[in-house]
């Protein structure tokens, strides 16, 4: 089963960069997306080197989107597991246009491949 997904949209809304612990930093944008007569505001993230991508774009501005979907458990304190699901942008492009800041980075491997994420505790 391929997990590789687009969506086309509206940018709705767009983060600053988030340095969650030392070694791993996250952003958050918003696409609106047309479904009939209710529109969709839909997050994604990018993670790491990839929160650059979002740089040249502006609210408003029509993107397309590729993305994978990604989901875990995690145990609360009181030993509950929940369910957490991200929408990992990993190509984002102007719709319409190819966009000098288009960078696809779908084959960078990790810095240190057999090593164990530094954020594996993080709920997300």
């Amino acid at each position: 089963m391929s997990n590789s997904y687009e969506a086309t949209g509206t940018l709705h809304y767009l983060s600053e960069t988030q340095q969650v612990k030392d070694t791993f930093r996250k952003r958050e944008f918003v696409l609106e997306i047309q479904d009939g007569n209710y529109p969709q505001h839909i997050k994604f993230q990018v993670t790491q080197d990839r929160c650059a991508i979002l740089d040249s774009y502006k609210v408003g501005q029509q993107l397309k989107v590729m993305f994978n979907l990604r989901g875990r458990p995690f145990q609360n304190k009181d030993g509950q597991t929940l369910y957490f699901t991200n929408l990992e942008a990993w190509r984002v492009e102007g719709a319409g246009a190819p966009s000098p800041a288009t960078t696809d980075y779908s084959q960078i491997s990790p810095a240190n491949p057999g090593a164990k994420d530094d954020y594996d505790d993080v709920p997300f």
